[in-house]
């Protein structure tokens, strides 16, 4: 038996229709993804794993449908499809942390004071121990920031976390500095410290804790300091990061870090966001997130405190990434309405840490 030759123009309609139905497929898992992301996220543990995904992608994936669907598609099909994908796009702007003010000129905050504090906060990676000592304590006087809030003062040997103190070279590199650290946490400041209460989920740790138990505990770390006679908190945090990368994710033991670490982390947000509520003081609350501006479990202090991204002229604020293509931002800094930001950048880390570090110049009101 004979079948009739397939024309080219039945190819082609073929082929558009497969295009169309895959388009469409795609769109609706993208749907999808974004739908459950907006119940979910913050809410159900295993969610932790699809917020990973690099945030901006989601305006860069309605963008790129939308321009392939615009090729693509005709009649009936493109009169849907098109508003959809527009309406996925307005749903994922928040969730993208793009600043769209860099794109306006002249939309910065304006001069700094001159009395301005300068603050730098940074993950170290392990601080000097992956280092050159003298580079990595060379950087950080190269900050002459007034106030330094720093994370990860431990080493990493043989798969765990293990004590480490340095902290007398850090006092002979920062002479006149006032010095504050719990666990892995370490605040330096030109200013005096006239308090540092503990902020932490239950019970804090005694004098005969252990440094583990240290290390757990104290994932923020604050600090009152006296600024020319007006006090000014300083909260250094490192949430704890939400999975172990050393575990493959085919193995149970990934998801059991994964579900047992998400109850942690929301301690340590509960906290830090009840201690900020009731501070009466000027405040400033900055670190290491190990979150995305696509997980909700930032809501809280985003809802309550200023983001310091509107002083930033980076477009894409990424301060972590794979490759050296920094695409999502785990370091945030936020402060209350008593204390102004003026200049906000996420500067190189010269090749110390997989982090960026934040520099600031803020300001009390009045």
């Amino acid at each position: 038996m004979n079948l009739p030759p397939i024309s080219g123009a039945a190819a082609g309609t073929r082929a558009h229709r497969t295009a169309t139905r895959l388009l469409i497929g795609v769109t609706a898992a993208w749907a999808l993804l974004v739908a459950l992301g907006q119940l979910l996220s913050g809410r159900w543990w295993l969610w932790l794993l699809p917020d990973l995904a690099p945030p901006p992608a989601f305006v860069a994936v309605p963008v790129l449908l939308f321009a392939l669907a615009c090729a693509v598609t005709r009649g009936r099909t493109r009169r849907w499809l098109l508003p959809a994908l527009a309406v996925l796009l307005v749903a994922g702007v928040g969730r993208a942390g793009l600043h769209w003010g860099a794109l306006v000129p002249g939309a910065g905050p304006g001069q700094a004071p001159g009395q301005a504090l300068k603050v730098f906060s940074w993950n170290t990676l392990y601080w000097d121990t992956t280092d050159d000592p003298d580079v990595f304590h060379r950087y950080l006087r190269s900050k002459d920031a007034d106030v330094y809030l720093l994370q990860e003062h431990l080493a990493w040997e043989d798969g765990k976390h293990k004590e480490i103190d340095r902290l007398d070279r850090l006092r002979a590199e920062f002479p006149g500095y006032h010095l504050v650290a719990r666990g892995e946490l370490v605040t330096l400041s030109r200013y005096p410290v006239v308090a540092a209460p503990p902020v932490g989920p239950g019970r804090a740790p005694g004098a005969s804790a252990s440094w583990r138990e240290r290390f757990e505990w104290n994932k923020v770390l604050r600090t009152d300091v006296d600024v020319a006679g007006t006090v000014v908190s300083f909260y250094n945090v490192h949430v704890p990061v939400q999975l172990d990368i050393e575990r493959s994710w085919l193995s149970p033991g990934f998801y059991g870090v994964v579900r047992a670490t998400d109850p942690v982390r929301k301690e340590h947000y509960a906290a830090l966001l009840g201690d900020a509520r009731a501070n009466p003081h000027p405040l400033l609350i900055s670190g290491d997130f190990n979150t995305t501006p696509a997980m909700g479990d930032l809501a809280g202090l985003r809802e309550a405190f200023r983001d310091a991204l509107p002083a930033s002229s980076s477009f894409l604020p990424g301060t972590w990434g794979v490759g050296g293509l920094p695409l999502w931002r785990l370091d945030w800094t936020f402060t209350d309405e008593a204390l102004r930001v003026h200049r906000y950048a996420l500067v190189s880390a010269a090749g110390l840490s997989d982090h960026k570090g934040q520099e600031l110049l803020v300001s009390p009101v009045g």
